[in-house]
C-alpha cells in the first residue's frame, strides 16, 4: 500500500501537462494577438488609445499564460522532482510558496484588467464599483499573504 501511495503522487502530471498545455496556448495566443496588433499600426487602422488598450490586453493575456506556467513548475517541484533549474524567485518548497507567487500575479493581472477598463473608459459607465471591487480582493489577499509570512 505504501509503494502505491507513493507512485501517486506522479498523478499530478495530468495537472502539470494541463496547467503547461494552458500556458503554452496562451502565449501563442498572445503572440497572434500582438501580431494582429501590428498589423492593425502598420495599416492604419487604429488610434493612439486602441492601440494602447489592444498592449495592455496582450500584456493580461501573457500575464495569465505566466500564471498557469508558474503552476506547472510548482507543482512538478512539489511532487514529482524539486532538482529542476529554475530561478531563484521561482523556487517553490511549499504549497504556501506556490500560493504566494500566484497571489502575487493574480494581483497584477487585477490591476491590468482595471488598467484596460481605465483606458478604454468611453465617460459615461461607471468605474468605481469595479475599482473598489478589485481594490476590496487586492486588499483581502494583501492581508491574507501577510498574515501568512508570520
Amino acid at each position: 500500500m505504501f509503494s502505491f501511495l507513493a507512485q501517486s503522487r506522479y498523478v499530478v502530471l495530468l495537472g502539470v501537462i494541463g496547467s503547461f498545455i494552458c500556458a503554452t496556448l496562451l502565449l501563442v495566443y498572445g503572440l497572434f494577438d500582438v501580431l494582429h496588433l501590428v498589423a492593425q499600426v502598420v495599416g492604419r487602422e487604429l488610434d493612439s488609445k486602441k492601440i494602447t488598450l489592444g498592449a495592455i490586453e496582450s500584456i493580461d493575456v501573457f500575464l495569465l499564460a505566466t500564471v498557469f506556467y508558474i503552476i506547472a513548475i510548482g507543482l512538478y517541484e512539489l511532487f514529482i522532482d524539486n532538482s529542476i533549474p529554475v530561478p531563484e524567485w521561482m523556487m517553490i518548497h511549499s504549497l504556501d510558496d506556490l500560493k504566494s507567487k500566484l497571489l502575487g500575479v493574480v494581483v497584477t493581472v487585477l490591476g491590468v484588467l482595471f488598467l484596460g477598463q481605465v483606458v478604454s473608459w468611453n465617460g459615461q459607465t461607471d468605474l468605481q464599483p469595479y475599482g473598489i471591487s478589485i481594490a476590496a480582493v487586492i486588499a483581502a489577499i494583501t492581508y491574507y499573504t501577510h498574515k501568512n509570512e508570520k
